[in-house]
Formats: C-alpha cells, structure tokens, sequence
C-alpha cells in the first residue's frame, strides 16, 4: 500500500492573524483569522484552535502475551477509563522517549522491544497537535512501587488477555478515541 496514496483536491486556508487568547498548563487558546482564496472565491473566518503539546500512546504487551491497562478517572467525563498507557511529550523530548518514561511511571513496566504504529491527529477540527502510537512487546515488570503519573493521577494497573482487551475495545468498555486508533493501527499491522 503506498503511503500517500490519496491525492487531496480541498484547497487550504492560510492564517491571517492569530491570537493566544487563553493559556494553561495543557493547551493554549488560539482564535485565528483564516482566509481562503480559491476559483475567485474569497472568505475569512475566525475560529478557535486548541494549541497543545504532542501526545503518546502504547500497547504494551508482557511475555504473557497479556496488554497492560492503566484505569484511572477522567476529568472531562467524570467517570473512570480503562486506557493504554500514554500522556504528553515533554518540552525537549522525542516522542519515544515520552512513551518509555510514561510506560514505566504509569504502570512500573519497561520493554526493549518498541515499534511505531504511526501517528493520528488527535483531533483536527480543533486541536494542532498529534498523538504517536507504539507497541512495546516482551514488557516485564521492573518496579513493583505504585504508580506515580502526574500529581492528580490515581492509577490502578490491569493485565488482561489479548482476546479480553480486544472484546473490552468491541464492547466500548475501552471507548477512548485515541486508545481505539490506536488499537485499529496495532491489529493492521498484525495482518501485514
């Protein structure tokens, strides 16, 4: 399959003017003005943009053949999650770094066997970031203190089978956008 097999036809906006209206510790507000020029056809828009740092993701599988799962709270929807480890590149870091520091203050667990399942836009409607996706197979548990993640962060660990994170992911047990691309990329390579 060829990596840029479709050919885009859209025309592209370009930025007029942009704004940081809002700051946080996770994203910056953007308001843009944005302008398309295309065919004798002229418009100008505002619109609002989530300016956030790069995010990761892993499925990280034991020498069980067992994924380990992170379940913690999530603010946004008031209700626990059933996730794969992940979190936010640090200013200075290669993703890949960011997921094998995540991996191991997340869930205590390590791996020296890490490939790429490409990247996603995390969301392109709104956010200008991406999320990179890794697997992380023959994990072994090189910590057995718990978990530390962020200074909000409860994290409790969980090793399921293949087939039950599979049927978690089909049930929407796992319903995290993200966490699913990620498992969509892991199963196609599994075909190649």
């Amino acid at each position: 399959m060829s990596e840029k097999s479709f050919q885009f036809t859209i025309e592209p906006w370009s930025v007029v003017h942009e704004n940081k209206e809002y700051h946080t510790p996770i994203f910056n507000l953007l308001q843009r003005k944005m302008r398309l020029e295309a065919n004798d056809e002229k418009n100008e828009g505002e619109f609002y943009v989530l300016d956030a740092p790069e995010w990761v993701n892993v499925i990280p599988i034991t020498k069980n053949e067992e994924v380990v799962l992170v379940e913690q709270y999530r603010y946004g929807i008031e209700q626990p999650t059933l996730e794969i480890p992940g979190g936010m590149v640090d200013p200075g870091e290669k993703p890949l770094e960011s997921i094998k520091r995540e991996l191991v203050e997340e869930t205590g667990y390590n791996s020296v066997e890490w490939s790429s399942l490409g990247k996603v836009s995390s969301n392109p409607a709104i956010m200008t970031n991406y999320t990179f996706l890794y697997l992380a197979e023959d994990c072994e548990l090189i910590t057995s203190e718990k978990p530390t993640g962020d200074e909000h962060e409860r994290i409790n660990v969980h090793l399921l089978p293949m087939d039950k994170f599979l049927d978690y992911v089909a049930d929407g047990t796992i319903h995290h956008s993200i966490m699913v691309a990620a498992v969509a990329r892991f199963l196609l390579k599994k075909e190649q």
